[in-house]
């Protein structure tokens, strides 16, 4: 049955895609609570929602999902009806060299927001309650050169990361299907936009081209990933928290594949606009590393489903979501800044190989 929750739990809202949802929800509705839980690790920066510091319907809790304790007592004391759970140890990378805590975050984690949801959703002081894990078409495996994944396409997961995704989603299902819990599961494509941290693709080109640092790009380049905004990301979950059924699953994609490479090139191309720099001069800094292991070659999204029941289709075009996403680092130098010192660097350095 639709409905709009008044009070949400967002975990991990000071990330990327959750600090973009945030903002979003409570613009368009101004009259709901969001208490935001964040660990506040690496890729957690309360920068990226400085602008509602003072906002009356927002309230941030430094803390751990996996503390039974904490959750229980938020979603108590808040009169949560609405879990919106982003957080997540997301990098393929980080989970090749160490997946224990992929497992320990987003496995176990979840399992103790949706056991805590499950008790404080039995007793009864709310009314509808929904819990929607927010995931990503990883959990699908690796498509050939034709094809989409759909809603009934197997998981088959090929890194450690979308191993203990899919296992989290697993777990959604089974405490609907075994408990009654309405849950909500979406799974999307690769995201970009504002807020992004720099170790994801595009952050991560931006931010070379400005140092002229070698940019790295795995094997040949031509793995194919589909590319949303985070806005119409952020769209897309309050339309599924809001209007679909408990139990449903949605995927989110922006029927936009590109080759790496090809985002690589335009990316320079733009940097190169945007600086002053000579044509090709970026592409220059183009430096092919080694393929990591089991590295997905193709991911393609068929959302029709979503359009079909819902309603929602992407509202950004590529060309001018990139645009845009580029014109936003390069006014948001001192947040790169901030974000990128410390243990970053030195993930970077072990990561590729010391190329400041």
């Amino acid at each position: 049955m639709p409905c709009t929750p008044r009070s949400l739990l967002v975990t991990g809202g000071a990330g990327f895609i959750g600090s973009n949802f945030i903002h979003s929800f409570l613009a368009n509705n101004s009259d709901c609570r969001v208490t935001n839980l964040d660990s506040l690790t690496y890729a957690g920066n309360l920068a990226n929602l400085k602008s509602l510091e003072h906002h009356p319907g927002y309230h941030f809790v430094r803390g751990d999902i996996g503390d039974s304790v904490l959750v229980a007592n938020i979603l108590a004391v808040q009169k949560i009806d609405a879990v919106v759970h982003f957080a997540a140890e997301s990098h393929v990378d980080r989970s090749i060299s160490g997946p224990e805590i992929f497992v320990r975050t987003n496995v176990l984690g979840t399992q103790v927001l949706l056991e805590e949801s499950r008790k404080h959703w039995n007793a009864g002081e709310v009314g509808d309650f929904r819990f929607l894990q927010i995931s990503t078409d990883e959990v699908y495996g690796s498509l050939g050169e034709s094809g989409f994944f759909t809603e009934e396409t197997p998981l088959a997961p090929n890194s450690p990361y979308s191993a203990s995704k899919a296992g989290a989603d697993l777990l959604v299902r089974a405490y609907h299907e075994t408990f009654g819990l309405p849950t909500l599961n979406t799974r999307c494509s690769n995201n970009y936009g504002p807020f992004h941290f720099p170790e994801k693709l595009i952050p991560l080109l931006i931010h070379n081209i400005i140092e002229r640092r070698p940019l790295p790009v795995y094997g040949d380049g031509r793995n194919v990933r589909d590319w949303l905004h985070v806005s119409d990301h952020a769209r897309a979950v309050e339309v599924v928290l809001k209007g679909a059924e408990p139990g449903a699953v949605y995927n989110i994609g922006g029927n936009n594949e590109w080759f790496n490479i090809a985002i690589v090139n335009l990316v320079c191309d733009l940097m190169d606009q945007r600086l002053g720099r000579g044509s090709g001069e970026s592409r220059g800094l183009i430096s092919y590393v080694k393929d990591r292991p089991g590295h997905d070659r193709r991911y393609a999204i068929d959302a029709s489903r979503l359009k079909r029941d819902l309603g929602w289709e992407p509202a950004y075009t590529f060309e001018r979501g990139i645009a845009e996403t580029v014109d936003w680092y390069l006014a948001n130098q001192e947040w790169v800044a901030q974000v990128t010192s410390g243990s970053y660097r030195d993930y970077y350095a072990k990561q590729y190989g010391g190329a400041q």
